[in-house]
């Protein structure tokens, strides 16, 4: 293929520069709690990021080429690639993790949102590595492209062939005129939530730093903690309904926000995607809730109640914040779990996995094909919201659900060569597929991945942003057309 080198390194160059930039918070974080020893290295880290980032911006000022969809899906995958191994390198400098795979994997936890783990010890990290651990969830919560593109007019380049790769859902609908201004509302609403959150937390008796690290996961819906067990350590109802609220809200499409501002809170009445989204989240909780009590697994009817809530939502969206650990629940519990965890969020919202809006269109198309074995001669169209799915979207998100098997099956059986037992292989690639961060077996909600060997981390890493692109971004750099030189 011809590449589009100039635009493509200056866009990489502005990435590193948010990326490096980023860190600044995280320096000051170090300063104050860890002295010289962690801030200078994780200083130099980011220093020199902004350096190489703004020496590939104003070699490549003036691109020759307009960006094509093609250029879109390269860019995307190599920025985040890099973006993850860059985060990668404050983990290795200040010393707080000593080898790059092990850094790699957990940077990539961060940025793609999942939240899984190779550390048995978090508490043992220094504070600042611990604050950049958890704001690489903030900033791929929403996307590190999604960012860049509100700057698209300083930098002279549309952003609309980035969206169409960058979405973390099914589709980036443009909910202004401009896609940069787009970008930019969903990052204000984006905001509005992480400020709403950490005062409400800090209300809640956490200081301002657990405070903006517990909200960074959950607005991120990516779940790392600077506590080993998760949630559980504040002991608060409070806070756990105050997180529970927010990885609901999360897991909303976000550009469901803004067009309900604008035009009524009824939207979301109207909405099937938010109405099967809040069936689920509700039938999951009060099914899990009144399992538990028949089984006497609690003894309290809230403290049941809560942690039904509170797990739902953090698996149904992707969180994957613990409060208690679901391994020890009943099996019926945990199987509602493990089903939760090929749901995820809403389309365009924070959340992974294969998506409510895919799900409901699979229970369209069954019930389509059962209509159509007993009226052969009768059309039937997918509707979503009133409005008739062309063959080509429908087709686009069957073959999305194939796809997303296919890789669950290749993955556990490639990991089924660390003799493993069979539901460990199977939860690390759903968990890590779907973003989610725990799994079961020896990775449940107590375990981490610090066991897997330096492959099996790689493979999990790849399959961390594969998921968080959508699979398709990703696999289409795999075709042999894409690279043809005359395409």
């Amino acid at each position: 293929m011809n590449l589009n080198a100039g635009s493509i390194l200056k866009i990489v160059g502005t990435v590193l520069m948010i990326i490096g930039l980023s860190m600044s918070p995280s320096v000051l974080v170090s300063f104050i709690y860890d002295g010289y020893s962690v801030s200078i290295p994780f200083l130099l880290t980011m220093c020199i990021s902004v350096a190489v980032g703004f020496i590939l911006r104003i070699s490549f000022r003036n691109p020759m080429h307009a960006l094509r969809v093609s250029d879109g899906f390269l860019i995307v995958t190599m920025c985040w690639f890099i973006s993850a191994a860059l985060g990668a390198v404050p983990f290795i400098v200040t010393g707080s993790i000593t080898n790059f795979t092990d850094a790699f994997f957990e940077s990539c936890s961060g940025f793609s949102t999942t939240g899984s783990s190779i550390l048995t010890d978090i508490e043992a990290l220094p504070r600042g590595i611990l604050f950049w651990r958890s704001f690489t969830h903030w900033i791929g919560g929403m996307g590190i492209l999604i960012f860049a593109i509100a700057l698209m007019p300083s930098l002279g380049i549309s952003g609309q062939n980035i969206a169409v790769s960058e979405s973390p859902g099914p589709s980036l609908d443009k909910i202004t005129p401009k896609m940069t201004d787009t970008a930019k509302t969903l990052y204000i609403i984006y905001t509005i939530f992480t400020v709403a959150e950490t005062i409400l937390l800090m209300l809640g008796g956490l200081s301002l730093y657990d405070a903006l690290i517990q909200t960074f996961g959950t607005v991120g819906t990516g779940g790392f903690s600077n506590y080993n067990d998760s949630i559980a350590h504040f002991d608060s109802t409070y806070v756990r309904m105050v997180i529970t609220a927010f990885m609901f809200l999360c897991g909303i499409n976000f550009n469901l926000y803004f067009l309900s501002f604008k035009r009524g809170p009824k939207l979301f009445t109207r909405d099937s995607e938010f109405k099967l989204y809040i069936g689920i989240f509700f039938a999951a909780s009060f099914f899990i809730f009144i399992m538990l009590m028949i089984k006497g697994s609690y003894e309290s009817l809230s403290e049941a109640f809560s942690d039904s809530i509170f797990q739902v939502a953090s698996i149904l969206t992707t969180t994957g914040y613990a409060t208690a650990d679901y391994e020890m629940w009943p099996s019926v519990c945990q199987t509602v779990i493990l089903l939760l965890m090929f749901v995820g969020g809403c389309s365009s919202s924070t959340g992974g996995g294969i998506k409510v809006i895919r799900i409901l269109v699979l229970i369209k198309l069954i019930r389509r094909g059962i209509s159509t074995r007993l009226h052969p001669n009768v059309v039937e169209t997918i509707k979503l919201n009133g409005k008739t799915m062309s063959s080509d979207t429908v087709s686009a998100i069957a073959n999305h659900l194939f796809l997303y098997v296919a890789m669950l099956f290749a993955g556990a059986f490639l990991i089924s060569f660390e003799n493993q037992d069979i539901m460990t292989c199977f939860s690390s690639v759903i968990t890590c597929l779907g973003n989610i961060g725990p799994g079961f077996g020896s990775i449940g909600p107590s375990e981490s991945f610090a066991g897997f060997s330096h492959f099996s981390k790689y493979l999990l890493s790849v399959y961390m942003i594969a998921g968080r692109l959508e699979l398709y971004t990703f696999f289409i750099l795999l075709t042999p057309n894409f690279w043809h030189p005359n395409r």
